[in-house]
């Protein structure tokens, strides 16, 4: 069986804040999943296992405070993006971003 081509996004609990960011993937039509992973150890090291255990190579893990985005060729300690929680703007630039990514175009610009 084929593994379906996802950003991972390291699931605790299904967060109604991810919305915007979830919005943001799906304008750039590239599939993600919600996936509970280990949450022990630091954020970048969550979105750096999810980075890694995704087809696409990102991954994305979130906290109270803020979400990142990791790629798995980075270091685990430099994360792509860090954002806090707030700015559904932002978010979905961000989900966009983290679409981007995979997808080689140029990142939006996040005022």
């Amino acid at each position: 069986m084929a593994v379906k081509p996802v950003i991972v996004i390291a699931s605790g609990t299904d967060d109604q804040r991810l919305q915007p960011l979830l919005y943001g993937i799906e304008e750039e039509q590239i599939p993600y999943a919600l996936r509970p992973m280990d949450v022990s150890g630091s954020l970048a090291h969550i979105a750096h296992e999810a980075a890694i255990a995704s087809p696409l190579s990102v991954g994305i893990a979130y906290d109270q405070q803020q979400i990142m985005v990791h790629y798995k060729n980075l270091p685990e300690a430099e994360p792509l993006f860090t954002e806090t929680w707030g700015n559904e703007h932002k978010l979905r630039a961000l989900g966009a971003d983290a679409a981007r990514l995979v997808k080689g175009v140029p990142f939006k610009k996040i005022e």
